[in-house]
């Protein structure tokens, strides 16, 4: 398992990304909680939504609050690895 880990709202992705290696990671096989895993789906299905949207700012603001949150919680699930967030609408890593 990645050892470091950056949760994002990329079209294209899982939600959780391999920060050293690149490429996603499927939030089920890295050990998440059923819960856990389903609240990411939802987040990545409305970031997606805000991607056809434009990225209204208030939106992104709104989503980013929610992903870092996300990251804050797999972080709890899964110890003894970090896990950073980048912003899609912003296109920037946030702390």
């Amino acid at each position: 398992m990645a050892t470091e880990l950056l949760v994002d709202g990329m079209l294209s992705g899982t939600g959780i990304r391999d920060a050293i290696n690149g490429g996603y990671v499927d939030p089920k096989s890295i050990g998440l909680s059923e819960q856990l895993a389903c609240g990411l789906t939802s987040w990545l299905a409305r970031y997606e939504d805000a991607h056809f949207a434009g990225f209204p700012d208030d939106l992104v603001a709104e989503l980013d609050k929610n992903g870092m949150a996300l990251a804050s919680r797999i972080r709890e699930e899964l110890t003894g690895t970090t896990v950073g967030y980048f912003s899609n609408g912003l296109m920037r890593r946030l702390d």
